[in-house]
Formats: C-alpha cells, structure tokens, sequence
C-alpha cells in the first residue's frame, strides 16, 4: 500500500478507486450505525464521509456495510473440503479471515503439509492467519503420522501468516511443568497462545493459566466460562457441526465482559457452511438468542482481532484493510455484497472467483495400514462391568458408563437392542498393526457400520458398528479409498465419501462433497443412527484430550481433571 495515495484520497485530493455510497456504517468501535460514503483506496479505507469524486461508484442504497468477519479458530479441515473449496463456501457468507492451526494437516504430513495449505491459500480472496501447532501429537497415547518438536514450532511461530501459539491441549503436561511444552509457550513470547482446557477450574485452571495459555474455545456451561472469564481468560464461545455451547454461553456477554469474548465454530462440516453458513450461521443465532446484533458483530470482527493483533482488521475505518460485508437486514445478516480488499469477490451468496485446486504430492497416498482380519476385531472377554463411551448429544464431551456388556462365545459383543455398538480405532500413519476396541453408546445403529480416515487429531481409521462384519467391510474401503468416510451393512459397502487428500479432503467441489455427506448421514439415519452428525460424532471418539473417555490405537483412555489414563 502506498500511505501517499491513501492520504490524498483521504484528503480528497484524488479520486478514491471505488466510492461506496449511502452506506448505513455499522461501527464496531463505537457500536453506532453511521450513514456517509466511504472512499477505498488499493484495498483500503481512506475515509468515511462526504466524498464525491471516485473512479468507480457503488450506490448501497441505505444498506449496511460491515467488516468482514474473522474466523477466530476453527480447522477448515473438518469441512472435507480442500482450501479453494473452503473459500468457495465461506468468502459468500462473509468469512474474510480465519486463524487456524492445521494441527489436522500436521498431524498426517508435518511442516510440509501446512506449507502446502498455505501455499494455495495466497490465491484466494481470503485471509488466512496460523497459530503454530502446538500440540502434534496431542498425547503420547496415540499414533500421529508427524511430530513437531520445540525447534519445528519456533520455526512456524518466523512465518509471516502466524500470530501465535495454537491451542495447547496436552493439559496434563501443563500441569506437571513439562519443560518442552513450556519451552512451546514461551516461544511465542507476547503473541497469543490459545488454550483448549475443557472442564478444568480451580487450582488446576489457575496452575494452566499460570503457564502463560490466555483463551479457551472448550467450555460447555455457564459456570466453567465465567470462571474462566475471573481467571482472566478470552473466552470463545463455539457453535459448529457437533459441537454446540453458544446458547448455554451467551448469557456470560454483557456490557462488562463482551471485549474478551469471541464467536467462533471450531469444527464445521460442509453442508453446515454450504446450507446454513459459517460465522455468519453463529452471529445470526446470537442475535436470534438474545444478543444486540452490532455487539454480535463485534464478537465476530473487532474482538478477534484485537485479540490475535490484527490492527487493520475488525472495522470500517481509515487505514483497514477494505474487507467489508453488504447486507439489507442487521438481523437476518443477509450478505449480499462481499469486497476483499476494496474488490467485489461474493454476490448474493455466490462466489466470484473459481481457483484451480492445488494438490501437492505429500498429501496423497497416506493411509499406511497393516493388514488385518476379521478376528482381529474380536473383543475378548473379561469379568465384571466394561467400560463404555456415552456420546452426549451436541457435545463433544463423553461420559464413562460402565455396564455390564452383551457376552458370546467368549468375547464382548455389540448389542444394537441396547445401543451398544463396538467401536474400533486402528493405526494408519506407520502400518504398525496397533488396533484398539471398545464399546460406545448414543450412535442408535440398529444394524451395519460407520467407518471414517477422519478422527481428531491424529486421524487414524475410526469406526463404530454393530457387526464385527460390517465393521471389517467399511474398514477395508476406507483404506482402498485411501481414507474416506463408510457406511456399509449386510456385508457391503451403501455408500462412500472418498478424501484422498491426507485422508480428510476430498477434490471434489464444494456442492458434490456436501450432498455426498448427506447420502451418508441419510443411511446412516436408514441404519438407525439418531445424531443429527454421526460422522462429526465419529471424529471425535479418538480424542484423549476431551472428557470422559475415548479410545486410541492404543486403548481406551480416561481423561478428567486435567489427567488421563489408560482403562485397562
């Protein structure tokens, strides 16, 4: 940008490049909607106010302009689309930035992946912003495909499109001290470092904090976000696919705490983003809740990016970048207009750009499993109660059930009648033979099997079903696949989603992905799967970093007050 230009445009010196005209301003410093015409200058705002001369005039007739939203942390890898697609879903709906770890990315193909999702993101009418993974692999009680240590941090942490630490998971590590964790956090010195600390409180949240994590995007209750607000904490508050806490959160917004909150979606699927929206989806339900849309729209620009040090983002003002929203109704946030950087790129939900997907080669042919059979899947018999993992309906939380499990010849079996299904996670990054077994419940599958290369945050091969059968049929496609997500019954495969790209994206336009998800979920819901987003569900059982128990290639894990340890 050249500051001389802008002055004078702003001066009204020379004509700004386009004028936008009887512009209802919504300003998020001030939290006033403002009429003026506002003058852009090489993809920035040179001024608002009673401007005349521009080589482009764009008459908004009394609509809103907005800034662009920011994306404060979400994995635009849950989508299952590749980048260019990604954009293709959310520019339309007003997501001009988005700050990401790629920890899903590292955790399959290490630096080179994330350098290769950065690389087709400069093509894009998009903002792309990273938070160094902090955490590849989340525990040592899983499998990933990479690993970045101390100096593979510090050396993402020199890149220009990173602002901070990404979220650190590995809590018990925290608490203990652990000096490579610390060494992570530190180096990243006054930059952000976001946490992930669900139902921690107390001496262990203070002892967290103390390490120097400074926002948290996991609390589900009213209690654990407002001490977590005391404590001095950012506190974002999530509305994605499976994971829903917006509406138990929101009464925490007032006029006190409202600059330390953020809206944000973490994990959202394509046919969310492509039939519902993205941040938009979430500041929409904000004001439908309750919440004044302008603060709505703060929690969604400004305070993101105050946050994350963003300081020519977050508003309409001189001198930002001229990322701006058109939209007739501050309610139904209907976006009609998209400009990235003073450059008309969305209309009426349509996007204005078709970029050419970049696949680069270290992110194929990543599946690496070692062959296994049927009775391998066997779950051997032991006395007394068994573990199981409860789902919680729009929650990525579990619980721990032990009950007394269906038993046959030996072995602990699935039992659809009493919504106990077998669950199974197998390693896919080193062919180790490493397989774990166990038992879920909350899925509702009367029969086959659910099977995906999709599993946070190592993504090995996850399944659940109700056949050991089944289970093995889906199993093997998503390795002939080389990764994908399954649903197969009575011995066959019914339908597939192939993601070849690292085993969690698919090539595919956005619109093929999407209604591709949703035969998926339609069969699944025919085998009598009672999710709304079985296969978001799904991704999260291999988690050991989220209460109460999950299930790695390792064993069943249990995860709470800031520990977790294997179930034997």
């Amino acid at each position: 940008m050249r500051r001389h230009a802008l002055i004078a445009v702003a001066r009204g010196e020379r004509p700004a490049d386009l004028l936008l005209r009887r512009a209802r301003i919504v300003n998020t410093f001030t939290a006033e909607v403002e009429e003026g015409t506002v003058a852009l200058c090489q993809g920035y705002v040179a001024g608002i106010g009673d401007y005349r001369q521009g080589k482009r005039v764009l008459d908004l007739e009394g609509r809103y302009l907005l800034p662009g939203f920011i994306n404060g942390h979400t994995h635009l890898e849950s989508s299952l689309l590749t980048l260019e697609q990604y954009a293709r879903a959310v520019v339309p709906r007003g997501t001009l930035a988005v700050v990401t770890d790629l920890h899903e990315i590292a955790n399959v193909s290490g630096l080179a992946g994330i350098r290769a999702l950065l690389a087709a993101s400069r093509r894009l009418p998009l903002d792309l912003f990273l938070m160094a993974p902090s955490c590849v692999p989340p525990t040592a009680r899983e499998s990933a495909g990479a690993r970045l240590g101390v100096q593979e941090v510090r050396a993402i942490l020199r890149w220009a499109q990173t602002l901070g630490l990404g979220e650190v998971m590995c809590v018990p590590q925290v608490l203990a001290g652990d000096a490579e964790v610390l060494r992570k956090v530190q180096a990243a010195g006054t930059r952000p470092v976001d946490g992930h600390a669900p139902g921690l409180s107390g001496k262990a949240l203070n002892a967290y904090l103390c390490a120097g994590i400074r926002s948290c995007h996991e609390s589900t209750s009213l209690e654990e976000g407002r001490e977590k607000l005391r404590r001095g904490m950012f506190l974002m508050l999530r509305e994605g696919t499976a994971e829903k806490n917006l509406e138990a959160l929101l009464p925490l917004v007032n006029a006190d705490t409202y600059p330390r909150c953020l809206l944000v979606v973490d994990d959202r699927s394509c046919v969310d983003l492509l039939h519902d929206g993205d941040l938009d989806a979430v500041v929409r339900k904000a004001i439908a809740l309750g919440l004044e849309p302008v603060r709505a729209i703060q929690l969604a620009t400004l305070n993101p990016a105050r946050y994350f040090g963003l300081p020519d983002l977050g508003a309409v003002a001189p001198g930002y970048r001229a990322n701006l929203l058109v939209v007739g109704d501050l309610r139904a946030l209907d976006v009609q207009l998209v400009l990235y950087r003073g450059r008309v790129v969305a209309r009426d939900g349509q996007p204005l750009f078709s970029p050419r997907p970049l696949v680069a080669a270290v992110l194929e042919h990543t599946v690496h499993v070692k062959p296994f059979a049927l009775a391998d899947l066997t779950l051997r018999d032991r006395p007394g109660p068994f573990p199981v993992i409860e789902v919680i309906p729009g929650q990525i939380l579990t619980r721990k059930r032990l009950l007394e499990p269906t038993r046959r010849d030996g072995a602990i079996v699935a039992d659809p009648a009493r919504d106990l299904l077998k669950a199974v996670v197998v390693e896919r990054h080193h062919a180790s033979g490493r397989l774990g077994l166990g038992l879920v419940k909350g899925f509702g599958l009367r029969r086959g099997a659910l099977a995906s290369s999709v599993a946070h945050d190592t993504h090995q091969l996850v399944a659940v079903g109700a056949s050991d059968t089944d289970l093995y049929v889906a199993l093997q496609e998503v390795i002939r696949l080389q990764g994908g997500l399954v649903v197969a019954a009575g011995g066959q495969v019914l339908e597939a989603l192939p993601l070849p790209i690292a085993g969690l994206l698919s090539p595919q336009p956005l619109e093929a992905v999407a209604a591709a998800l949703q035969r998926l979920e339609a069969q699944a819901a025919a085998l009598g799967a009672t999710l709304p987003a079985p296969f978001a569900t799904l991704s999260f059982l291999a988690l050991p970093v989220i209460p109460e128990l999950r299930l790695t290639d390792r064993g069943l894990v249990e995860v709470g007050d800031g520990q977790a340890r294997y179930v034997r």
